[in-house]
């Protein structure tokens, strides 16, 4: 049991993990062992992450790119190959929140942020597949949520965004199993990270969350980290093509 959820040698990039879950995913991933490469846009942001996370003793670096950008990705890849010939966990965390309404959303808008939340992560899966298949062992875990199974009116941008990545998630898993490769995706509930802080303010909407929610509370950001850990892990190779919800219960309508 002692030797379960170890990933000691194992190199992993965790987009948008400055902060937030990503930041908690990336800091689980170095205390069951990993090397981690911290991303954000932010250099200052990042290596303060980089910082809390050595100083807890795990491995990490800094990787500054902006996931949208094609050149960013392709300069990033150049980096990782050069420096570990090797790229074992890919999280795909980076994702823009559109909290408006079909009426409110424009094209331009709703074409940037399908640009974020799935383009930049069909795209950063498509350029490290090579690495993972050389070794013949990945994971690949995308972070989707509860509105792509419920119907959250005031999100319908964010909400095909993340249905259209969970139906990535399910045509990878089939694509890229013969390779040795899992794909999964996390599924968020409402969690009181740092981008929360308006809403678990509200009492009002909390009031409603935990009335609707089993466990009668927002999620702690560091609760996301061992979904991410486990999928990551030899204990999850005969996992893949699912999405795991992390949520406290929360199975009603928002």
């Amino acid at each position: 049991m002692e030797s379960m959820f170890n990933l000691t040698g194992r190199i992993a990039l965790v987009t948008g993990s400055a902060q937030g879950l990503g930041f908690e995913m990336a800091k689980g991933l170095s205390e069951a062992g990993a090397h981690v490469l911290v991303n954000g846009r932010d250099k200052d942001h990042v290596a303060n992450a980089v910082s809390l996370i050595k100083s807890s003793g795990g491995s990490a670096q800094e990787l500054v790119f902006d996931v949208s950008v094609d050149s960013a990705r392709a300069a990033a890849l150049s980096t990782i190959v050069s420096e570990h010939d090797r790229l074992d966990i890919l999280i795909n965390n980076v994702g823009m929140r559109d909290r408006r309404s079909i009426d409110e959303v424009d094209g331009p808008d709703f074409q940037a942020l399908l640009q974020v939340n799935l383009t930049s992560a069909f795209l950063l899966c498509q350029e490290v597949v090579g690495l993972m298949r050389a070794r013949h062992w990945g994971r690949i875990v995308n972070m989707s949520g509860l509105a792509s199974a419920v119907g959250l009116k005031l999100s319908p941008s964010y909400a095909s965004s993340k249905g259209a990545l969970e139906s990535l998630t399910r045509t990878l898993a089939a694509a890229l199993g013969p390779d040795g490769i899992t794909v999964n995706a996390l599924a968020p509930g409402f969690f009181a990270t740092e981008t929360n802080a308006t809403m678990v303010a509200d009492e009002d909407l909390s009031e409603k969350l935990f009335s609707r929610t089993a466990l009668g509370r927002w999620g702690k950001p560091h609760e996301i980290a061992g979904a991410a850990v486990f999928l990551c892990s030899e204990e999850a190779a005969y996992v893949t093509g699912q999405v795991l919800t992390v949520d406290g219960g929360c199975a009603s309508y928002f």
